[in-house]
């Protein structure tokens, strides 16, 4: 891992990184509960990995030709998307008062499609993105 990698994520994860990794646990361990919001809770744990350590890795979508993922996104959305997308935001507010937290800010809201939409997508390192683009 290149080194300004390595502490833009320890600078995330000590400013914010830490309490929306929690905040997404727990709405995974909540929405695990019931069998029927499993899904629910995996895309919760998913994205949790991601908030946790964000630079260095990207989302990328995954077609679904089921087109539940469109279901899926709305119910997440409805449920929790909206309000962990506010938490993303008030959380970049934070880091933006001073100039080292912007590259933080912005982290904070590209993080936001795939807080508000989870579903059909995939979180990967940026050199599997850089990888894909060779190949197609």
């Amino acid at each position: 891992m290149k080194p300004l990698l390595l502490l833009l994520n320890i600078a995330w994860l000590l400013t914010a990184g830490l309490w929306l990794f929690l905040a997404y646990v727990i709405f995974g361990a909540v929405a695990c509960i019931f069998i029927v919001t499993i899904p629910f809770g995996l895309a919760s744990f998913r994205i949790a990995n991601f908030v946790l350590w964000p630079f260095g890795r990207e989302v990328v979508r995954v077609e679904d030709p089921t087109g539940l993922s469109a279901v899926g996104n709305v119910i997440w959305f409805l449920v929790a998307g909206l309000w962990l997308a506010i938490g993303h935001v008030v959380t970049a507010f934070g880091q933006a008062v001073t100039v080292i937290g912007l590259p933080l800010a912005w982290a904070n809201i590209k993080l936001i499609p795939v807080t508000c939409f989870p579903f059909g997508k995939r979180i990967v390192d940026n050199a599997d993105v850089r990888a894909l683009m060779v190949r197609s």
